[in-house]
């Protein structure tokens, strides 16, 4: 189930990626609507990751093009906003949260030239958007997991992007945080931006997403949540586990979604 959708935000075409000579993503073509909040799902090792990072041109491809905005990457890049997994930062590095967030206005004010005193309100708006504002000035080191997401998110919401990529934004967070995030997603989508998410339970991607990337090296299907997320279709991407998929299948149909479960920080 792939759906070509018209005045896509995003295209990808033909994409394949290779790791020592090793396919990792093989023939990926889609397109995504504008406005969407998209979840990337499929088993570890599926090339999840891979795929955001190879469209924002932070791994070499084998094969194939992406244009954003029907532009290259290179001409949008500032409406682009990219969010990496949270252990692939260096967390001891000597800064603020405040500092965190005002990286993402370099890309307004160029690297260097002095920030503003609006650019400083915009970094504050935006921790204050995450529940952050009261820890500005705290060291990103003394921050829980939770906070540190917290951060990489308002770094991103500073940078007044249209299109977001994020890679697993919920892991290590706790289930309070989890629900903040979300609703900042759901503000984004609202205010007319696009979010594709790396996200790896099934249950909460019926709950979270509108449109659904299913992946397995090879792109299974992308399509709106209903359509995308059946019992035949997510067989095709994970293989066994029948007996979870046919249960998360039937209540997608009915429409209950159930709350994924709690986690600790």
């Amino acid at each position: 189930m792939i759906i070509q959708v018209p005045n896509p935000i995003l295209e990808v075409h033909n994409l394949t990626v290779s790791y020592h000579r090793k396919p990792v993503l093989w023939d990926i073509d889609l397109t995504i609507p504008s406005g969407s909040l998209v979840g990337i799902i499929g088993p570890n090792g599926a090339g999840k990751s891979t795929l955001i990072k190879s469209i924002m041109g932070l791994l070499p491809t084998q094969s194939g093009f992406v244009k954003i905005f029907d532009k290259e990457l290179d001409q949008v890049r500032d409406r682009v906003s990219y969010v990496p997994q949270r252990e692939s930062v260096d967390w001891d590095f000597p800064a603020s949260a405040l500092e965190v967030v005002l990286m993402g206005r370099y890309g307004k004010v160029g690297l260097f030239r002095r920030v503003r005193d609006s650019d400083r309100q915009i970094a504050l708006e935006c921790l204050r958007k995450v529940g952050l504002e009261a820890f500005q000035n705290r060291q990103i080191s003394q921050l829980s997991g939770g906070q540190q997401q917290r951060v990489f998110l308002a770094r991103a919401l500073a940078q007044k992007a249209d299109l977001y990529f994020m890679d697993e934004p919920f892991v290590g967070v706790d289930a309070a945080t989890e629900t903040a995030i979300i609703e900042i997603l759901r503000q984004m989508r609202q205010e007319g931006k696009t979010v594709l998410v790396v996200h790896h339970d099934l249950q909460s991607a019926a709950q979270y997403f509108d449109w659904i990337i299913l992946l397995n090296m090879r792109l299974v299907a992308s399509a709106p949540t209903e359509k995308a997320f059946t019992a035949e279709l997510l067989q095709a991407t994970y293989g066994g586990k029948l007996t979870l998929l046919a249960e998360i299948s039937d209540l997608v149909s009915k429409g209950d979604y159930p709350l994924r479960e709690k986690r600790g920080v």
